[in-house]
């Protein structure tokens, strides 16, 4: 198995790491609140109430965004306690691999991509992030963690920091926003399932087709359309592919060709024809 495919396996390991703590917090705290107005209760099941708060959230996940809503971005702005978002230039370093891990971050404008390298040096795009993403989660697993990659920026960004400990305890104060929470990490979760599938099942050319689509959405738009894409060369694009340069440019010459994007040599802006390339991917 290629090192891409071991570093999607870790990630995916480390969102349903959180996602098993948070059904157990969820499950036992709507069950507690629950006893405590019910006394005669407690020879009840404790299942249902649980299973009906999952059966929501995945009812939830198959339609959202793993992005937050407007409500929730303002929640998480409200945790910090009014402090000052940091500032961060292009190409800055939010953390490194290897750090100890004890907060998770939110954009508040920006954007930032997430990679790992192997101990043999080979590197690899995990995410790249924009406006209501949220990152650095896996510091809320377990005791003491370390980070499983470096997050940077590409282009000056806000971003809020978030202390561990603050965000445990707006879980416990707030449960409609650990639900929230919650069910954007299971988006994601679903996004990285897809990603490892595509990675080991489908050839390169359909997976760069897969990644631009993806990319076309990485604004706070959802809607099939003709999308500029962020300032990105082909060296990036084939880090995230899981292929080489030479690969990404043969196949996004085939796609200029074909009327699916359109670019010009020495310009690092693409746009996407989305529904034309998904037609394609649909139909391949």
């Amino acid at each position: 198995m290629s090192d891409r495919s071991m570093f999607r396996i870790a990630h995916c390991l480390i969102v349903l790491s959180i996602v098993t703590l948070y059904r157990l917090y969820l499950s036992n705290a709507a069950v507690s609140s629950w006893f405590v107005g019910n006394p005669g209760a407690r020879t009840r099941r404790r299942s249902d109430t649980g299973s009906g708060l999952l059966q929501r959230l995945r009812k939830k996940t198959r339609h959202q965004s793993e992005k937050i809503g407007g409500s929730v971005a303002t929640f998480l702005e409200n945790i910090v306690g009014g402090s000052n978002p940091l500032e961060f230039q292009k190409g800055a370093k939010v953390f490194s691999q290897g750090e100890r891990a004890n907060s998770m971050y939110f954009i508040r404008s920006g954007k930032v991509k997430v990679t790992v390298a192997s101990v043999r040096g080979k590197n690899a795009v995990l995410a790249l992030l924009g406006p209501r993403d949220f990152f650095g989660e896996g510091c809320l697993v377990g005791g003491t963690s370390v980070r499983t990659g470096t997050a940077a920026t590409l282009e000056p960004s806000t971003i809020y920091r978030i202390g561990k400990r603050a965000m445990l305890q707006a879980f416990h104060a707030e449960p409609q926003f650990a639900e929230t929470f919650l069910t954007a990490v299971l988006a994601r979760n679903v996004n990285l399932e897809e990603d490892l599938c595509d990675q080991i099942f489908n050839h390169s050319e359909k997976r760069l087709a897969r990644v631009l689509l993806k990319l076309s959405r990485f604004g706070l738009h959802d809607k099939l359309a003709n999308i500029k894409l962020p300032s990105m060369n082909q060296k990036t694009l084939a880090e995230i592919v899981g292929t080489t340069r030479s690969r990404v440019n043969f196949f996004m010459t085939k796609f200029r060709k074909l009327g699916l994007v359109q670019y010009h040599k020495g310009n690092a802006e693409i746009t996407v024809m989305a529904e034309a390339l998904t037609n394609s991917i649909l139909h391949d």
